[in-house]
């Protein structure tokens, strides 16, 4: 599928500069994609720079929560919550808590560090598999929680705006949330109704009527500001909650005795290992979306769709966005270009970039995530996992537009 989608954006690019220059009179067109290539290979290694600081230092934090024991004591508070949601994972196995791990790390939003995580809990999940080719309910709902996108804190998200210049990297983590929460509930109900959980039973209905409460007086407390006190409520809380779980990390680490230096440079170095594998990729999936770019078929593809939404009377700054929406499910690298040059192109805090953002925090890879967690346990038959999973990126896109109008529009 990536190789299939790789090669797409350089076929569409040369047909249009072909266009361009055959029947636009562009004679330049085929210059300007030559720069794009060699700016966008320039800019992946700036972006590397900074994803090296990043990954390092919160997977050096997260080492020192798991020696800490904080996933243990996560896996034990939420084993109640799993055992309905799971109930064919018995209580105290291990799945149980790599799956909090995986989910910690996408909450974090460490994408790169949640997946080698995420591979370990399929795996052990798999032991429990009575058919090896064919995915179990708990595997298809781990699956699905990880396509919906599990953000709380868009890590990456910050840095990219960061790096863009953006004066408040934080200012989209309400959006997000929002919108993330959106995409998750509706996946986890749509496998819920196919497996025929039981939603009802009491100690479900405590945690879901625990979380609507808080969502619910949080909503109601954001409809009583407006747009400047909005967005910073949100910059307020982005910046304290991540100052907020370092700082219990390291407490933790300092109670229970753990060498917290040592132990988050033995993290660190796992951050620097993924960072680094991560540059080939970006490099491949930024030149491409630039050749795409720079030829004018996106433009023109965009312009089309723009054209339809005004026939019918609706608001179309939202369209500038949808690249990234269109390309999430596919490819992470491919979505995570185009969101970084839609903010080169628009403008870092544009309404376009905004939404961009939030859609990248909010959808997830659907197809790869697919492919590379039932792959590596040798799963064909994946059952109602992909359905379920698009109706959750459904849900995310959906629900990151009506938030950033909510808030940005």
């Amino acid at each position: 599928m990536l190789n299939t989608l790789w090669l797409f954006f350089f076929l569409i690019a040369a047909v249009s500069g072909f266009y361009q220059w055959l029947v636009g009179g562009n004679s330049e067109i085929f210059a300007q994609m030559v720069r794009s290539l060699f700016d966008m290979a320039a800019l992946s290694v700036q972006l590397m720079l900074l994803l090296f600081g990043t990954l390092t230092l919160w997977l050096g934090f997260l080492k020192i929560a798991e020696k800490a024991g904080l996933i243990d004591t996560l896996a034990r508070w939420l084993g109640p919550l799993f055992s309905r949601l799971m109930p064919g994972v018995p209580a105290g196995h291990p799945a149980l808590g790599l799956i909090t791990l995986n989910f910690a790390a996408n909450g974090l939003g460490l994408d790169n560090a949640a997946t080698p995580i995420g591979l370990r809990a399929m795996k052990s999940l798999q032991t429990l598999n009575p058919h090896p080719d064919t995915a179990t309910n708990a595997q298809i709902l781990f699956l699905v929680l990880n396509a919906s996108s599990l953000t709380l804190i868009p890590i990456s998200i910050f840095m990219y705006r960061a790096q863009q210049g953006a004066p408040d990297p934080t200012m989209v983590f309400l959006p997000i949330l929002l919108a993330t929460t959106a995409s998750s509930l509706a996946g986890l109900l749509s496998v819920a109704l196919v497996q025929r959980l039981r939603l009802f039973d009491p100690v479900l209905m405590l945690w879901f009527g625990v979380f609507a409460l808080i969502l619910g007086s949080f909503m109601a407390l954001l409809a009583t500001l407006g747009a400047a006190a909005i967005q910073s409520l949100s910059s307020l809380m982005g910046n304290l909650t991540l100052l907020s779980i370092i700082w219990l990390f390291l407490l933790l680490g300092w109670r229970r005795k753990i060498p917290l230096y040592e132990t988050f440079v033995e993290g660190a170095k796992e951050g620097f290992g993924v960072a680094r594998d991560l540059l080939p990729y970006l490099v491949a999936m930024l030149c491409a979306v630039g050749v795409l770019r720079s030829s004018g078929a996106l433009d023109l593809v965009l312009d089309m769709i723009r054209w339809l939404v005004n026939l019918s009377g609706l608001d179309t700054r939202f369209i500038d966005a949808l690249p990234t929406a269109l390309v999430k499910p596919f490819s992470a690298g491919a979505a995570r270009a185009l969101l970084i040059e839609t903010m080169q192109h628009h403008g870092v805090d544009s309404f376009p970039a905004l939404l961009g953002a939030t859609v990248q925090g909010s959808t997830e890879t659907t197809f790869y995530v697919l492919a590379v967690y039932f792959g590596a346990v040798g799963i064909q038959r994946a059952r109602h996992a992909v359905s379920c999973a698009l109706i959750a990126d459904l849900a995310g896109v959906l629900a990151s537009i009506a938030v950033c109008y909510w808030f940005f529009g």
